[in-house]
């Protein structure tokens, strides 16, 4: 393993390592640890109680944050005649077909979100192998294969962001950046944790919630108490 830095390691020593804290406190700590020289990520990482193999366990969704990401989102639609126009009305950055396909398999990935509207899914499933493992492939269950190109490209730009499980069965999740004030991360890691709760699978048995934990990019991890989190959510 890769030696920690002396910033990280004086990071460590100011936390309890086993203590849960409250959402708004460790959120708070977060802010107060980072270090780095430019406006770190905020964010939360959530262990779930399923197992992604089975298809009844599976979660995936997306969510808007409430005060965004802090960064802005680069968007790329697959439509055609009036949705095209929609989409670029809407704000999109690139919009096309087939052509824009060709670009993706010939390397090209500069965009973070990819909406497709369903008549072009011919098109767009050729693309499984490239954007899948990258988290981009267009999907319904996160909102991203739609009609609706006026609201879902609006939603994007305005800062949402898509989660899914990953083959331990973890979420991660961007809450924002360290320069936000505490009230707007609390409330952006509210609704996160709300929307993974609601998209509890049927298949899920027993403690859902296992695990929560926040960090910025360079700091260290600092656990939230999984009850709390939930409750949070629940409102």
């Amino acid at each position: 393993m890769p030696k920690k830095g002396k910033r990280l390691q004086d990071a460590e020593k100011r936390i309890d390592p086993f203590q849960y804290y409250e959402p708004r406190e460790a959120l708070g700590l977060v802010k107060e640890l980072a270090g780095a020289s430019f406006d770190e990520t905020v964010e939360v990482a959530v262990k779930l109680g399923v197992n992604p193999r089975h298809a009844d366990q599976q979660v995936r969704s997306a969510v808007v944050l409430p005060h965004g990401t802090g960064k802005d989102t680069t968007v790329l639609v697959f439509a055609q005649g009036d949705k095209a126009k929609e989409a670029e009305e809407a704000g999109a950055d690139y919009v096309g077909g087939e052509e824009l396909a060709s670009k993706i398999q010939e390397g090209w990935l500069d965009f973070d979100m990819a909406i497709a509207t369903p008549d072009m899914m011919s098109v767009v499933g050729k693309l499984g192998k490239v954007l899948g493992p990258r988290g981009l492939m267009p999907n319904p269950k996160s909102g991203t294969v739609t009609n609706e190109l006026d609201r879902s490209v609006k939603e994007a730009k305005a800062g949402k962001v898509e989660f899914r499980t990953d083959k331990s069965g973890n979420v991660h999740v961007p809450l924002g950046k360290t320069s936000f004030e505490l009230d707007k991360l609390e409330d952006n890691f509210n609704a996160v944790m709300e929307a993974i709760v609601n998209s509890r699978p049927s298949g899920a048995r027993g403690q859902y919630i296992r695990k929560v934990a926040v960090s910025s990019t360079m700091g260290p991890g600092i656990k939230v108490s999984p009850q709390k989190a939930s409750s949070v959510a629940a409102g």
